[in-house]
């Protein structure tokens, strides 16, 4: 391919890991066993990496004792804490698949995506913030208060596991377990589960541990759906562990860093970027706080003396902003990355002076590639760091082509960025048809991002294909937010886009035609949002209108949507690097 072509191959050294991620814990503690792996402040946590490896053994143990096999399906439901990394590498070791499910999930997601993979166990909080986890669980599954359904008694494990759950809207769970030392119905104690394993059961997963292959399924993190329902990306160990490998390096990861991580572990951007780079290099990871918080995160980074920092856009500008910013000693930070949504040019200056980051790194990806395919090197002019999101990362090739011909379109001119290796998903979980959509057959992934290469390689996100919109770092699919809103009965139809938002990069705005004869208001339509999907979902902005704008043939046209609601709100779209 010609080099005047958006095209370009990352090294091929170091060479790819081709073991499990069971096994990577297994080898950093043999090299780093007595050096700190896991600090969570708010728990009063601080385990070495053998510490870690043994609780996660402990923990797998109890979850084969609960009549799990590998390939199984185990959802998490929590927030940053010391058990989510435990669940992590515990069902890494026992070859159970980990399921990621957003903290701000409500019912009707929580329902839709344990039931679309078949989740044989669920590890939950009780609650975050104004998230009630115990009483959405007992609306979804109201037979829990019986402990389990008539009849299986008889299932009773001698160990003093519980009889598997039979539930009505869930069939395929068989068991729940909730964090924290209060009892609740129907549900097992986080830290009892390790105790219900027997000698037999340890014995097991030692036999299992060698027999995982690296391309074993391992991971499903749910992405919304330009067609309605959230897709399962399947991940394997050796997408995501390649990915913490050279996401680390790109940093300069060592067993001396210590790395904050206020983003949230059921992203890549947190459980793969944070926990996996970590592993690999043998770095602690430090938690601040369940759920991101400005001064939480200062706090720990300045106590805990920690030399990366990870983060979206508004998580720095939070931070910069804080009223007690200065007082906080940030000199040994000097490398992170930024990610999850386009980095206002100001900001990433602010971060590299005035937050000690002289090394800060801009990464680009989506959950599909595991998910970084492009990052700025430590070593990059500031004017790169803060202009493009980087090269193409080791072992992986990227493209930009023309979104009609699919062809590779010459270097500075825009097409969809397309990304090919070792990173890209398995596919969505039981979904071939969408899966095809999104992977071509010459295993290209297609991303929907429109980019731009430069003659040096350097790459520029300047727009999406698809509709999606990025709110504070989470990517959301207005047909979703369509579908849901369909469901009240007060409306006829709907239209959701994307507006310019200076905190948050986008907000949501809905344009909604009533039923004749309806009256719902603007604050309604948001109440009935509420506590069914999650808050990021909820449109900020409602028009109640009479007609939309269309194309000849009556495609709706967001843009001109997008364009009325700038100049009605006053926003400003102008875009950012």
């Amino acid at each position: 391919m010609t080099p005047d072509l958006s095209f370009d191959r990352g090294a091929h050294d170091p060479p790819l890991l081709e073991c499990t991620i069971g096994a990577q814990l297994e080898r950093t503690a043999t090299l780093y066993g007595e050096r700190e792996a896991l600090v969570v402040p708010h728990q009063d946590v601080c385990w070495t990496w053998c510490e870690l490896l043994g609780r996660a053994d402990a923990f797998a143990a109890g979850l084969l004792a609960l009549g799990l096999d590998p390939g199984d399906r185990v959802g998490i439901w929590a927030p940053n804490c010391a058990e989510w990394a435990v669940v992590q590498y515990a069902t890494a070791r026992a070859g159970l698949v980990l399921v990621n499910v957003n903290p701000a999930y409500r019912t009707f997601e929580l329902e839709y995506a344990l039931n679309k993979v078949g989740c044989r166990a669920l590890v939950l909080a009780p609650r975050l913030k104004t998230s009630d986890y115990l009483a959405m669980m007992a609306e979804l599954a109201p037979e829990l208060a019986n402990g389990a359904a008539p009849g299986a008694a008889a299932a009773h494990r001698a160990n003093g596991a519980p009889p598997p759950l039979q539930l009505a809207r869930l069939p395929k769970l068989r068991a729940v377990i909730r964090l924290g030392t209060e009892r609740t119905p129907g549900m097992l104690n986080f830290d009892g589960v390790p105790a219900l394993a027997t000698d037999a059961d340890r014995a097991r997963l030692r036999a299992i541990v060698p027999t995982l292959s690296a391309h074993d399924a391992i991971n499903i993190q749910f992405t919304s759906g330009t067609t309605g329902a959230p897709k399962g990306a399947t991940l394997s160990h050796r997408n995501i562990l390649n990915n913490g490998l050279f996401v680390g390096a790109a940093i300069g990861l060592t067993e001396r860093d210590r790395v904050c991580i206020p983003v949230p572990l059921y992203h890549c951007f947190g459980m793969v970027m944070g926990n996996l780079a970590c592993l690999v290099h043998g770095a602690a990871a430090v938690y601040p706080a369940e759920s991101f918080d400005p001064r939480r995160t200062l706090e720990a980074v300045a106590a805990q003396r920690c030399t990366a920092l990870y983060g979206v856009p508004t998580m720095f500008i939070a931070q910069l902003d804080h009223p007690e910013f200065r007082a906080f000693d940030l000199t040994s930070l000097r490398t992170g990355i930024m990610a999850g949504s386009p980095c206002p040019i100001e900001v990433m200056k602010r971060v590299l002076t005035d937050m000690h980051l002289p090394e800060m790194t801009i990464a680009y990806g989506m959950t599909e590639t595991s998910p970084v395919s492009t990052q700025s090197a430590r070593t990059d002019a500031i004017e790169r760091r803060v202009s493009t999101v980087g090269r193409v990362q080791p072992h992986l090739e990227i493209r930009i082509v023309d979104p009609t011909s699919g062809a590779v379109v010459p270097r500075g001119q825009p097409g969809e960025f397309c990304t090919r290796g070792y990173s890209v998903m398995r596919g969505y979980w039981d979904d071939e048809a969408r899966t095809r959509e999104a992977v071509d057959a010459d295993g290209w992934m297609h991303t929907g991002d429109l980019a731009t290469m430069d003659a040096d390689g350097y790459v520029n996100i300047v727009g999406r294909l698809k509709d999606m919109v990025i709110r504070g770092g989470e990517n959301v699919y207005p047909r979703e937010i369509e579908e849901f809103l369909y469901t009240h009965p007060d409306v006829q139809e709907v239209n959701v886009c994307g507006v310019p938002d200076a905190k948050y990069g986008e907000e949501l705005c809905a344009w909604v035609r009533r039923k004749p004869g309806a009256a719902v208001t603007e604050d309604a339509l948001r109440e009935f949002c509420r506590g069914r999907i999650a808050h990021y979902k909820i449109p900020r902005y409602v028009r109640f209108v009479e007609a939309f704008p269309t194309t000849v043939t009556g495609k709706i046209q967001k843009f001109a949507m997008r364009k009325t609601m700038i100049e009605e709100l006053g926003l400003d779209e102008q875009r950012t690097a």
